[in-house]
């Protein structure tokens, strides 16, 4: 910095203007006066007066440097601090040189330093908390200005605005920035109302609760917060919850109906003949089986659901299982006019499980076989196909049955192991009680097995059960 515009070059200028003026002054009144009372020595006078003039711009400019050291140097030191200060270095400080006042200035600008410093960490720590608690929230929080820009979001926000944009891009607008299309509605709403709005979106194939609250900034309104998370699961849930209660209700009305029906018939004597009263009894005897049978599958499949489900696993040949269930359901084919082949591996422990329950798989196997007999047309053949398969993660035994009934419309492939699901919502009533394959699943999965599914129409269906010769909880054990 120059001199002269440094407040001790000011003061230094300004001295020396007055002394010069005061010089001046006193050389205009003095110069005339010693001319006439100093005729004979006014040359010595004069020179006197030169000396005089230059000791004293001398000492003006000692005291300008003087002020300089003590002034101007720790005015610069405070000045170079503040820079580091604004640039981060919140430790700098200023040496104090002296008691007086810019002594006093130096301590309160270091302790002004430290508070600052202890201000700064806590509001790093507050950020980095609040920023770990965002990040660590499996819900979806976004931060809108008023005018619908976006401010902030956590990481599973800017995954879902990302996802949103791509499955609903906007036209002519800063796509980055914006408020994504599902979000406008309930940010107007926001915004219009200012008070807090809770609804559900449906995007895509997923379900969204969104909380959405307006921010407020010294009671203006400056934008809002919208938190959501995916409810898909939850809805999903719910939905098979209210399906399952209706298909309760409706598979147990129709056998209740016909109890309370043949019941009262028998109880009013309106049949005459022994013939016609053992019918009735028949039927009533068929729908209280029937309803045992539902009910003992709501109650198995709880357990299998709630893992409750205990298996006898012990090491299990498949053959003579396969060859039972084949026997036990060739002549009940046969009286439908369908033909049951079965095809198993005859190699020696080709099929041999290392840890299985027979009785449970012997379900599976007579789920799945009376489920095609029941779906097979006359005239055509189910195949009951087993052999084993050597793969990366170890051997296992590939169990299909395939056959050649009217098949499962695409759609309907991925929900017939729900509970009560049907595909065809127009087929005559049938014996079975709509968990065949729910409990096929749950069981499977308990054998850490495999089941899936491969149909079309008019061609009939293959149900593939996949089961491993040596269960990875065996072979834990086994390391262990």
């Amino acid at each position: 910095m120059a001199l002269w515009k440094s407040v001790v070059g000011k003061l230094w200028m300004t001295i020396i203007v007055l002394v010069a003026v005061v010089l001046c002054l006193l050389g205009v009144f003095l110069l005339p006066y010693i001319d006439m009372e100093f005729t004979s020595n006014s040359y010595e006078v004069k020179r006197l007066f030169v000396i005089i003039c230059i000791i004293g711009f001398s000492l003006t400019t000692f005291f300008a440097f003087f002020l300089s050291f003590k002034i101007t140097q720790p005015l610069l030191q405070l000045k170079r601090a503040a820079d580091m200060i604004t640039m981060g270095e919140y430790k700098t400080k200023v040496a104090i040189r002296s008691s007086d006042e810019i002594g006093q200035l130096a301590r309160a600008f270091n302790h002004m330093g430290e508070k600052l410093e202890g201000t700064i960490r806590d509001l790093n720590y507050e950020k980095e908390h609040l920023a770990s608690i965002l990040g660590s929230m499996t819900d979806a929080v976004v931060t809108f200005e008023a005018n619908g820009r976006i401010i902030s979001s956590n990481p599973h926000g800017e995954t879902l605005l990302a996802v949103w944009r791509e499955l609903m891009p906007a036209e002519g607008e800063d796509l980055l920035g914006r408020i994504p299309e599902p979000l406008k509605e309930v940010f107007k709403a926001v915004v219009a109302e200012e008070k807090e709005v809770t609804t559900k979106l449906h995007v895509g194939s997923g379900v969204w609760s969104v909380v959405m609250a307006p921010l407020y900034t010294s009671g203006t309104l400056r934008g809002a917060v919208a938190v959501l998370r995916d409810v898909t699961e939850e809805a999903r849930l719910e939905k098979l919850r209210k399906d399952f209660v209706a298909n309760v209700s409706h598979e147990l009305r129709t056998p209740l109906s016909m109890l309370q029906g043949y019941s009262e018939a028998l109880l009013d004597d309106i049949v005459s003949t022994p013939e016609e009263r053992r019918e009735l009894a028949q039927v009533i005897y068929d729908e209280s089986l029937r309803m045992g049978r539902l009910v003992q599958d709501l109650l198995d499949l709880a357990r299998m659901e709630a893992g409750r489900l205990v298996l006898n696993a012990v090491e299990t040949d498949l053959t003579p299982l396969l060859q039972r269930v084949h026997r036990k359901f060739a002549a009940h084919a046969r009286e439908r006019g369908v033909t049951i082949t079965l095809e198993a591996d005859a190699a020696p422990g080709a099929l041999t499980l290392l840890r299985a329950d027979e009785d449970r798989l012997e379900q599976v196997f007579t789920n799945l076989l009376d489920n095609a007999i029941r779906h097979t047309p006359a005239g055509n053949q189910i195949i009951l196909r087993a052999a084993r398969l050597e793969g990366e993660q170890g051997a296992s035994v590939r169990i299909e049955v395939e056959d050649q009934g009217d098949g499962i419309p695409a759609e309907d492939v991925p929900y017939i192991f729900e509970r009560f699901y049907k595909a065809d919502k127009a087929r005559k009533r049938s014996t079975g009680t709509g968990l065949g394959l729910a409990i096929v699943k749950n069981l499977v999965d308990a054998h850490e097995g495999t089941v899936a599914v491969r149909s079309r129409i008019g061609q009939g269906t293959t149900f593939t059960v996949i089961l491993p010769v040596v269960p990875k909880s065996l072979s834990v054990e086994k390391r262990r």
